[in-house]
């Protein structure tokens, strides 16, 4: 595993894998690069690709106090890093933090966001802010537990499966890496698609949603591209939002090697 550091001084850790041009994966919450590496595989043969773990996760260092504005400059440095320009993945809040990143300027080739929750009506972003201020108090008491319960009730999973989760030997894994959920809020904002930036982001961008997955993905994704001036949305085929890497793969190959 190798290195760079942020502006700020914080050591962020990457690995890189297969040749061509550059793209940098961008994992969401509880997610480290060791979670899209399977995808990163897929992709070697065509792509120098670029896993790493986002600050407050795995080998990465961590800086007080956080700003989506750091993990923006985390972002400059691994692209600076592996050649001066990249394409990005973001998968989740990944993909928000992706759109942030391109929005701000650093030289993206292209942008593919998958699955990206935003809020797409007025409930969705009441339940956005609720979440958001549970998570504060649970985080501000340092109950990691309670705050991945939190996360896991918000994605859907339920009671008995939470439950089981607890009883896992995965759980100390999440409560370890619980206080970057708060980082994954941040990154989405007050949860609806940040139209504004979004507009200024002039590679080409890819919204994606699984085929399999709820109507509202569809709906956030293709709010996402028609945000952005080369916005192109799509589904991939049979998927959900945990999307298969060997299926995913030939529909990102198809976009970033244009």
């Amino acid at each position: 595993m190798e290195h760079t550091l942020s502006r700020d001084g914080t050591r962020i850790a990457y690995e890189r894998t297969g040749r061509g041009p550059s793209v940098v994966l961008i994992s969401g919450a509880m997610s480290t690069g060791a979670t899209t590496a399977p995808l990163a595989a897929e992709l070697s043969d065509r792509f120098d690709v670029t896993v790493y773990d986002r600050r407050g996760r795995g080998a990465s260092g961590d800086t007080a106090p956080y700003a989506v504005e750091r993990e923006v400059e985390d972002l400059a440095a691994l692209i600076e890093a592996v050649g001066g320009e990249a394409s990005l993945y973001g998968m989740s809040s990944g993909g928000a933090l992706a759109l942030r990143a391109a929005a701000s300027g650093l030289p993206v080739r292209r942008v593919a966001v998958y699955e990206v929750p935003y809020a797409m009506d007025e409930a969705a972003a009441r339940s956005a802010a609720e979440y958001t201020e549970k998570l504060a108090a649970a985080l501000g008491r340092d109950a990691r537990g309670e705050a991945v319960v939190l996360f896991l009730r918000r994605t859907g999973l339920g009671e008995d499966m939470i439950r089981g989760a607890r009883q896992s030997p995965m759980w100390p894994g999440m409560e370890s890496v619980a206080p970057s959920l708060a980082y994954d809020d941040a990154v989405l904002g007050d949860g609806r698609v940040p139209v504004g930036p979004i507009a200024s982001v002039t590679a080409p961008l890819l919204a994606l949603a699984g085929g399999a997955s709820d109507a509202w993905w569809h709906e956030a994704a293709r709010a996402v591209a028609e945000a952005a001036p080369n916005g192109t949305y799509g589904t991939v085929a049979g998927q959900a939002h945990m999307v298969e890497p060997g299926v995913l793969a030939p529909v990102l190959t198809e976009f970033l090697g244009r």
